[in-house]
């Protein structure tokens, strides 16, 4: 693949900060690499801990990448594209699916290289070693709750006693109007318990 078309991604956290320096930085890179800058995006006075929404740059830079218009990403670290490790498997892992590098000047790694498509590749490790551990605490959650003998899934709203409650007032001829302010029962409920008993 062709990867000429690039782009800059620079973020600064506070307002008295300024993404000058990445910008020339990277704009030098692409200068020496013959690269063809197509666009930049630029948040300025954004934490990386703020999610894509918060940050309009970078939720533009995710959009024009789905939509082919750059091979690669320069960023100066990678702390700019966010502070969390969750977020930024997420970020990878949609890089790789579109088929765009990324280059990360202060780390000198660059996703289109051998050693760069490794760090790809583990990514893909870890965010399989993750779903896995998360998998893992659900079941052993669930087992353990089986053996305090608690039962699982929703709470029964309807009890016993309201239940021959319901089926004493039907027997009586009320109707579900009278039956839902009598007792608080939903019409629904009151249907389902008709159809259970079989009325």
């Amino acid at each position: 693949m062709d990867n000429n078309k690039v782009v800059i991604y620079g973020r600064v956290s506070t307002n008295d900060q300024t993404t000058d320096n990445q910008l020339y930085k990277l704009k030098e890179v692409i200068e020496i690499r013959g690269w063809d800058l197509v666009d930049t995006y630029t948040d300025e006075g954004i934490s990386g801990s703020k999610g894509r929404d918060k940050r309009p740059e970078f939720d533009r830079l995710c959009k024009d990448m789905c939509k082919g218009k750059f091979d690669r990403i320069l960023v100066w670290d990678v702390s700019r594209l966010g502070r969390s490790l969750q977020d930024l498997v997420v970020f990878l892992n949609d890089l790789n699916s579109v088929n765009v590098d990324l280059y990360i000047h202060q780390s000198g790694l660059d996703t289109s290289t051998p050693s760069g498509r490794m760090m790809f590749q583990m990514v893909g490790v870890f965010s399989e070693f993750e779903r896995s551990m998360i998998s893992e605490r659900v079941k052993s959650g669930l087992e353990r709750v089986k053996k305090q003998g608690k039962k699982l899934g929703r709470k029964k709203t309807i009890t016993d006693d309201i239940r021959n409650k319901v089926y004493m007032l039907m027997d009586q001829g009320k109707s579900y109007s009278y039956i839902t302010n009598e007792l608080s029962v939903p019409k629904s409920s009151i249907s389902r318990l008709k159809k259970e008993r079989g009325i």
